[in-house]
């Protein structure tokens, strides 16, 4: 993607956006310097790579105001911003456009254990929730991979799930209320510290909306008490498609784990080189965890052993305590760090019917086969949000425009199964031109419109999730 370089007229408008902006942020919190401003020219999608004319870093929900209502009046595109963590080029910026990050916005504002809610900003990790609850045997459940680094703001606005999702839900399940201020600057109170509110589900647009909307400030989130106890089985297989087809079965079967999570051959052996969990030599792995009282766990994993082993398992090994419990996570946890440790690649996201999972898999690496492009799967199995991780060299030429082919027709076939784009990354910008492998006009017309009344000028996180010659009249892009 080329992004076009700033012209005098651009850099005149941004003297001026400059001098305004300083005068509602301290001068440290507007970074206007080229080289500065590289820090925030990608996100997690690093092959795409643009510096932003301004970045931001406000403190409150009254700053974040007041750097809207002064871009809408300038005609500035905003992007925002949560940690940067996106694997789809969310916060990609245009050349034109002002970074608006939220990480200086991480205080916990309220929190009350009676009703089992707590209020943050938004620039709060997600890790860093449950660290503020748990001494009170508390805790946030949603939980991507990169909750360590990963802000709220992120997680609201691509709808994040993580490994327990399958019974704790993703984000919209745990979201309760939002303060968002839409693009002109008004403030507006979404939901709140109880269930449902009355009339539109203006939450439930909010959430997955991808800062295409308003800029989420601060949230109302659902904790939950610690359960009384987990135990965790790690599952070996002969193939994938046989783990494939054991998820399914467990699913068949009416018992809700906690977390299902797959890894096949490649990421066995990364993962065991990094962080020597201890896993066994097979071409597929299962780590299926349950949690309640003692008889609840053991009433569920009487069922998930009963189905495992009528599949053949390499090896079957359930957790005595908790160290042996830490170690089957182990691995899983460290599986995208050990497969960056050893190679460039490509994180893709899309979400499949759990009975389909043994055909995708054998498809997937029958186009591995044909691209010529190693593949490592990692995903939470048990919901069908599949993680495919295509191999490449970043150094080759032509490598990555291979991978990003390979990608594509990989999603493509996520949503002829019946299934969709996107699970918890969003669309972005990877995903933008396969909209229309998923909608047709008239559903991304219908979609287009919720756009235009929150924000009639199209400047919020611009040239993102709609495919650009679909959008064409709505704003003249810069990306």
């Amino acid at each position: 993607m080329e992004m076009p370089v700033p012209n005098a007229a651009v850099l005149s408008k941004k003297s001026r956006l400059v001098a305004r902006l300083q005068e509602v942020l301290p001068s440290e919190a507007v970074i206007h310097d080229e080289a500065e401003t590289r820090a925030y020219e990608c996100d997690a999608l690093t092959a795409y790579k643009c510096p932003p004319l301004v970045a931001v870093l406000p403190s409150s929900t009254q700053e974040v105001s007041a750097v809207l209502r002064i871009c809408h009046e300038e005609g500035v595109p905003v992007v925002p911003r949560g940690s940067g963590t996106s694997l789809a080029g969310g916060a990609l910026p245009t050349a034109d456009s002002v970074i608006l990050g939220v990480a200086k916005m991480n205080a916990v504002l309220e929190t009350d254990y009676d009703n089992r809610f707590i209020r943050v900003q938004t620039g709060r990790t997600n890790l860093s929730v449950t660290g503020a609850v748990e001494e009170n045997d508390f805790f946030y459940a949603p939980d991507p991979s990169s909750q360590l680094a990963c802000a709220i703001a992120g997680n609201i606005a691509m709808n994040s799930g993580g490994a327990h999702c399958l019974k704790y839900g993703v984000t919209t399940n745990n979201l309760l209320g939002v303060t968002l201020v839409m693009m002109d600057g008004e403030v507006v109170e979404i939901g709140g510290a109880h269930l449902d509110s009355g009339g539109l589900d203006l939450l439930g647009v909010i959430c997955g909306s991808e800062g295409q909307l308003g800029v989420v400030t601060e949230a109302t989130l659902r904790i939950l008490r610690k359960p009384e106890g987990a135990r965790p089985v790690l599952m070996g297989y002969d193939s994938s498609e046989v783990a494939g087809q054991v998820v399914s079965d467990i699913i068949k079967a009416g018992v809700l784990p906690v977390a299902i999570e797959f890894m096949d051959r490649p990421c066995i052996r990364a993962t065991e080189a990094f962080a020597k969990a201890g896993y066994p030599d097979c071409e597929a792995l299962l780590i299926v965890e349950v949690e309640g009282s003692a008889a609840e766990i053991d009433e569920q994993l009487g069922v998930i052993l009963q189905i495992a082993r009528r599949h053949n398992p390499v090896e079957l090994r359930e957790a005595k305590d908790a160290n042996e419990a830490a170690r089957i996570w182990l691995g899983r946890k460290a599986a995208f760090g050990a497969m960056g440790n050893i190679n460039d690649y490509m994180c893709l996201d899309g979400t499949i019917p759990v009975s389909s999972l043994p055909h995708v898999l054998k498809r997937i690496g029958e186009m591995s086969a044909e691209y010529g492009l190693d593949v490592a799967n990692v995903f939470h199995a048990g919901d069908g949000n599949m993680h495919p991780l295509i191999l490449f060299d970043a150094n080759k030429p032509g490598d990555l425009e291979l991978c990003e082919a390979m990608g594509a027709d990989i999603l493509r076939l996520c949503v002829e199964v019946g299934g969709c784009l996107t699970g918890e990354h969003g669309v972005g910008i990877e995903k933008r031109d396969l909209m229309l492998d998923q909608y047709g006009l008239d559903d991304l017309e219908a979609q287009m419109r919720v756009k235009d009344v929150f924000d009639p000028a199209w400047l919020l996180n611009p040239a993102k999730v709609f495919p650009l010659k679909v959008s064409a009249g709505r704003r003249d892009f810069a990306a």
